[in-house]
């Protein structure tokens, strides 16, 4: 910056025009003696009292111009914050606050209009003042987006670090009632255990059978039914005990077509595979045996990876991180693939496949797979995305493969 070259502020709209910002500097004081103020009585030099501005009226014009010749060129940055002293606290606080204007992100029509808004202010804070315009959208059921048709911004992110102006334009959807996570995944996993028992069991209305035949002769079935039920309340002490949610809810009308999809496929399995004319797998003890046994290793990966995921959060945080494996074994597939957990998942299912040998139940596995693998690349693009240093080994849910 030349000598007599100014710094100015000037009112654009809403927004303001900074011709120069920095780093604040000891040294820069010296190199700027004049501070010019020029408002609907003139101009005033600096060290004079200022007035206010009138209520509604523009706000000043902040010129600062340079007069000593010693300052060095590395001083001449300087903060912009010092620059607005001389001005009213007042003035220099209305500088700095920003305007948040919220439209609907369909018909782009304005809903509400947030005026001094701290820059420091989170999205959460934006949805609880949101909230209070319209009560009937509490914050879990907002979506704020930068773009109507963009991703949802999380609930940390904070105002000033956003790609806006002074005034914000942010757009809102509206995603529906919501249910708690934890609620979800009670309901979607003790539905699938109650309702085997009732194929399980052989009651009267399911096959029409007379009340002396409650039990099928077959070990396997009985082998069966402890599986699907261990896997069940493995799954529902997971969700009370372990899972940390990074999302609080979920929408309600998901939840039907969740709970349709875990529940009718458990009724399908069950009634297949404790039907009175269902037949053992056909290479015996020894498929059943190899199946168990790979169930409860898949079992106890799944856990073990869930485990290591809590411990990620155990602060509460919902900052995303980097998860490695630990000293438990079973944790080491994270060498190899970003979801273990649906690696363990998919081989339960696979075992569980083996050791009934029933069409169902594998048609319901591979359903699975397809499924998993859409969350596991979806989890994978997302890590590599965020973090510059992910490992470059890792795949989404199939070592060297998928």
């Amino acid at each position: 910056m030349e000598r007599g070259e100014e710094l100015a502020i000037q009112p654009q709209g809403r927004e303001f025009e900074l011709r120069l910002a920095g780093r604040r500097s000891p040294g820069a004081r010296a190199g700027w003696g004049e501070l010019l103020r020029r408002g609907p009585a003139g101009t005033r030099r600096a060290g004079e009292r200022q007035n206010q501005p009138a209520a509604g009226g523009p706000l000043p014009l902040v010129r600062m111009s340079k007069t000593s010749e010693h300052a060095h060129p590395r001083h001449e940055a300087f903060a912009l914050v010092w620059a607005l002293v001389p001005l009213s606290g007042r003035v220099g606080r209305a500088l700095w606050l920003q305007s948040v204007e919220i439209l609907d992100w369909k018909t782009k029509q304005q809903l509400c209009f947030l005026d001094k808004v701290e820059p420091c202010a989170t999205i959460s804070d934006i949805r609880l003042m949101f909230h209070k315009s319209y009560p009937k959208w509490y914050p879990a059921r907002q979506s704020i987006r930068l773009d109507p048709k963009g991703k949802s911004l999380r609930d940390e992110e904070i105002l000033q670090h956003l790609p806006v102006g002074t005034t914000a334009t942010l757009y809102f959807k509206d995603l529906g009632p919501q249910i708690g996570w934890t609620m979800v995944f009670l309901t979607e996993y003790a539905g699938p255990l109650f309702i085997y028992f009732l194929f399980y069991f052989r009651m009267p209305f399911v096959y029409g059978l007379d009340d002396k035949i409650t039990s099928s002769p077959h070990p396997v079935v009985n082998l069966a039914c402890i599986c699907h039920s261990f896997h069940y309340i493995k799954r529902l002490i997971e969700t009370i005990f372990v899972h940390r949610f990074s999302h609080g809810t979920m929408p309600l009308r998901n939840i039907i077509k969740n709970c349709f999809y875990y529940w009718g496929f458990a009724a399908w399995l069950a009634y297949y595979i404790n039907h009175p004319l269902y037949t053992p797998p056909s290479y015996g003890q020894k498929q059943i045996n190899f199946a168990v046994i790979m169930f409860l290793i898949c079992e106890a990966g799944n856990f073990s990876i869930h485990v290591a995921l809590s411990d990620l959060r155990r602060d509460g945080s919902k900052i995303r991180k980097i998860p490695y494996p630990t000293k438990n074994p079973f944790t080491w597939l994270f060498f190899f693939v970003s979801c273990p957990n649906y690696t363990y998942e998919v081989g339960a299912w696979i075992s569980f496949t083996i050791m009934t040998q029933c069409v169902p139940v594998g048609l319901f596995t591979f359903l699975c797979f397809i499924q998993m693998t859409v969350w596991a690349k979806d989890k994978h693009y997302t890590y590599v995305r965020e973090f510059k240093d992910y490992p470059s080994l890792r795949m989404p849910i199939i070592p060297f493969l998928l």
